[in-house]
């Protein structure tokens, strides 16, 4: 069953995994997200434009507050409570059980921890059984091979490419569409990540 209000918002909690969790954006977070995205490096990989200014963040959090299209966490590291990234759900489309997926981890020296995988499979899980959603999409820019062969690793399959659908530093670069089913993820991570 979907968990959804009765305003037909997604009722968002706190996702406990073993060695992170994820809570909801909150405004303090927002130095986060303008830090991440001000990050040259970060950005070209996410397919992020520009830096975040101050009245963009808050009007981000007002969107993520107001959007009922949206279940948006910040990724915290149990042990010391720190803010390592962010992570949600968007463009979720209760109907035809489906949605979008974004995740970052902004704080470069947690990278290559496992930090990433864990929140993905949280996120997932959280998607496919608490949310019910049977497909999970993402688009990855085209020459991050790293974090292609990173989603396939977790059970996403290529299932298109968007052309030219990315202009970055004076240059086209292709979207890569991948998914992940429910029975792919269960079959694969068990359904249980957490």
């Amino acid at each position: 069953m979907t968990r959804f209000d009765e305003k037909g918002e997604v009722k968002s909690r706190v996702v406990i995994g073993k060695r992170v969790y994820l809570r909801p954006l909150a405004k303090e977070d927002l130095v986060y997200l303008r830090k991440w995205s001000d990050d040259a490096e970060i950005r070209g990989l996410t397919g992020e434009v520009a830096s975040m200014s101050e009245a963009d963040a808050e009007k981000f959090l007002e969107k993520v507050r107001a959007d009922t299209e949206r279940a948006w966490f910040m990724v915290v590291i149990k042990e010391n409570s720190r803010v390592i990234g962010e992570a949600g759900l968007l463009r979720m489309f209760p109907a035809w059980r489906t949605t979008d997926m974004s995740v970052i981890i902004g704080e470069k020296e947690e990278w290559g921890k496992g930090y990433g995988t864990e929140t993905i499979l949280l996120l997932l899980d959280y998607a496919f059984r608490q949310l019910n959603f049977h497909r999970v999409a993402i688009g990855v820019v085209g020459f991050n091979e790293r974090a292609i062969r990173f989603w396939e690793k977790v059970g996403f399959r290529k299932e298109g490419i968007e052309r030219d659908g990315y202009y970055y530093d004076h240059k086209y670069y292709d979207f890569v569409m991948m998914s992940i089913l429910d029975d792919e993820f269960r079959e694969l991570h068990g359904g249980n990540s957490s």
